[in-house]
C-alpha cells in the first residue's frame, strides 16, 4: 500500500502566534511533526510515502531529503492553492490499488492508525475514512454514519452526527478519478471530494480514530503531544 502526506500549506496562523519554524517541523514529543507521521506510515509497511511540500520552507525539504535515505519517500516540491490540488499532485505516486493520504498537521495515535491500516487492507469497501468524536476543527465536516459505521453523508452542520472527519482518507484507486473530476470542475475543498465519492456510488466506511487534533495554533501543540502518546 502507498501512503501520502499533504504538507503544502504555509502555516500562517502558527507564524502569526510567534512560532518561528515551518509548520511541518512543529515538535511532537521531540520529533518534527512530518517526521513522526512518515515514520508511523513506514512502520505500517508503506510501499512508498509520497509527500508534497511547498518549497518555501527549505528546512522541511532538507529534513525530508535526509529521511529519504532510510525511508521510502517520494518528495514533491510544489506550491498548490488547496489540499485538494496537493492530493492531485500526489496522485501519480499513489499506485493503482489502495492508498491512504492525510495532512501533516493531523495528529493521532500511531497505534490506532496501525489498526486502521490493517482493517483497510482487508476491507471489501471502496474506502475507510478516519473520523473522530473530538470536534476540534474550526469548521468541522460532520460525518453521518449508520449502525455499521457506513457513511451516509458529509455535512457542514451537525444534524445529529456524533463524528467529524479526521482528515485521513484511505481509498481504492478509482477514487483518484473522482478527485480528478473535482479538480477539473473547479471544486476547491476536500469536503466536496468526499461528498462526490458518495455521489459516485462508492461505499465508504468510517473508522473511529479516537482523539485527533489539527495543529493550527500554538495552543494545539500540548493536546497533540498527549494524543501522540496514546
Amino acid at each position: 500500500m502507498r501512503l501520502g502526506i499533504i504538507s503544502a500549506g504555509e502555516g500562517s496562523r502558527l507564524a502569526s502566534e510567534g512560532f518561528s519554524q515551518p509548520k511541518p517541523l512543529v515538535p511532537i514529543c521531540g520529533v518534527p511533526m512530518i517526521e513522526r507521521l512518515a515514520r508511523i506510515m513506514n512502520d505500517c509497511g508503506a510501499e512508498r510515502i509520497a509527500i508534497i511540500v511547498n518549497g518555501e520552507n527549505p528546512q522541511t525539504v532538507d529534513l525530508l531529503n535526509r529521511l529519504a535515505v532510510e525511508l521510502p519517500i517520494d518528495l514533491v516540491v510544489k506550491k498548490t492553492p488547496t489540499p485538494m490540488h496537493s492530493m492531485m499532485e500526489l496522485a501519480p505516486y499513489l499506485g493503482s490499488d489502495r492508498f491512504c493520504v492525510t495532512t501533516v498537521d493531523t495528529v493521532f495515535s500511531g497505534s490506532r492508525f496501525h489498526v486502521m491500516m490493517d482493517e483497510f487492507a482487508r476491507t471489501p469497501f471502496d474506502g475507510l475514512m478516519g473520523v473522530t468524536p473530538l470536534i476540534d476543527d474550526e469548521k468541522p465536516l460532520y460525518v453521518d454514519v449508520d449502525l455499521d459505521m457506513m457513511i451516509k453523508g458529509f455535512h457542514d452542520m451537525q444534524d445529529g452526527c456524533r463524528y467529524v472527519s479526521a482528515g485521513i482518507y484511505a481509498l481504492k484507486a478509482p477514487a483518484l478519478d473522482v478527485l480528478k473530476e473535482c479538480v477539473e470542475s473547479g471544486q476547491t475543498r476536500m469536503r466536496y471530494f468526499q461528498r462526490q465519492l458518495l455521489e459516485a456510488g462508492m461505499r465508504l466506511k468510517a473508522f473511529d480514530m479516537g482523539q485527533v487534533v489539527d495543529v493550527d495554533h500554538v495552543s494545539d501543540v500540548a493536546q497533540a503531544q498527549d494524543i501522540a502518546k496514546l
